[in-house]
Formats: C-alpha cells, structure tokens, sequence
C-alpha cells in the first residue's frame, strides 16, 4: 500500500472515530437513538471529509484561506450530493433536515479540519526549521 493510501486510511478510522465517540455521547446525553442509515452516513461523511482535506497539495499555488473555503465546499457539496441521493432512495429530507445536515456537517468539519491544518502547517513550519538548520551547518564547514 502506498504512503498516501495508509495516511488517507489513517485519518478516516481516526476521525470516524471520533464522530462516533462524540455521536454516541450527544445520543446519551439527550436520550436520542441512532440507526443504521445515520452510521452509514456518518462514516460517508468521514471517508468524503478526509479525502477532500487529504486533497490540500493540490492547492499550494492559491492561499490557505481559500483553499480552506473551495475544500469546504466540496466536502459539503459532495456530502449534500449524498444526502439528496439517499432522501430519493429511502425517505424525503425536510427543509429542517437541510438545516440540520448544514450544521451536524460545519461544525464538525471545522473543529477536524483545524485539527488537520494545525498538523499540516506545524510539520511545515518543523521541516522549514530542519532545512534551516542544515543551511546553518553548511555554511559554517
């Protein structure tokens, strides 16, 4: 398996994870139940998130803000694109259900998508200090 397949894989049992974590613990806390359509989503909307985020070296040439935003609203493009699909399939999404995919797919997709870009720019910053190092050390022999 390539590098890129173990990172991608990595990313999505992590952040899964996590969503369903979180997912059962707000169904705990306000007594709501969960069903098998809604894990199955959960975990399409991770595997989409991930792959879309995993995507940012496409965007090096444009700036972090609006690599930030296109990434966004593919994710939640692609995501929507799913949703409008599985509401002809199984059942019809309310004009509420729109709301509430919008905001169960923001908030989370902000708090990991600062989590992935802190990684992404800390290793970057890490790697700048490293090849500045090696500079330093060239220049003194």
């Amino acid at each position: 398996m390539s590098t890129n397949v173990k990172e991608y894989l990595l990313e999505l049992c992590c952040s899964y994870t996590v969503v369903s974590v979180l997912g059962a613990v707000v169904n705990i806390l306000v007594g709501g139940q969960t069903n098998n359509i809604n894990v199955l989503v959960m975990f399409s909307f991770c595997a989409i998130i991930v792959f879309v985020l995993s995507l940012h070296r496409l965007f090096d040439a444009v700036s972090p803000l609006v690599m930030i935003i296109v990434q966004y609203l593919v994710a939640c493009g692609v995501c929507a694109l799913l949703v409008l699909v599985l509401s002809i399939l199984i059942e019809p999404v309310t004009p509420r259900g729109w709301f509430e995919f919008w905001r169960s797919f923001t908030i989370p997709y902000i708090i990991g998508a600062g989590y992935y870009y802190y990684r992404v720019f800390s290793d970057a910053k890490k790697q700048n200090e490293l090849i500045n190092e090696l500079r330093e050390k060239r220049g003194e022999m």
